[in-house]
């Protein structure tokens, strides 16, 4: 049902953030991109460096609010929640 379907597209871009997360490897490389996305100089510092991990971050408030829904969707990242909506008007 729906449920399933809007928990893998969370986890989805829970990964994805992950994935952003890990490759900035340095706290001021994490700063600094928090910062180019919008974050205040504060929360981006706390965010930064926080000691916790990849996943953890991936799921924090900072990390939603620096990559957002829509920046997916930008990417062409398909919500499959979406996508079965439209099939079942399609039919």
């Amino acid at each position: 049902g729906k449920g399933v379907l809007e928990e893998l597209d969370r986890w989805v871009r829970r990964r994805l953030r992950c994935i952003l997360w890990r490759q900035w490897k340095r706290p001021c490389t994490r700063f600094m991109r928090l910062m180019q996305r919008g974050l205040t100089e504060q929360r981006a510092r706390d965010g930064a460096s926080n000691g916790r991990g990849p996943w953890w971050n991936a799921g924090a408030s900072h990390m939603s609010d620096a990559f957002r829904n829509a920046f997916f969707n930008k990417l062409g990242l398909i919500s499959l929640q979406n996508e079965l909506r439209r099939l079942n008007h399609a039919s």
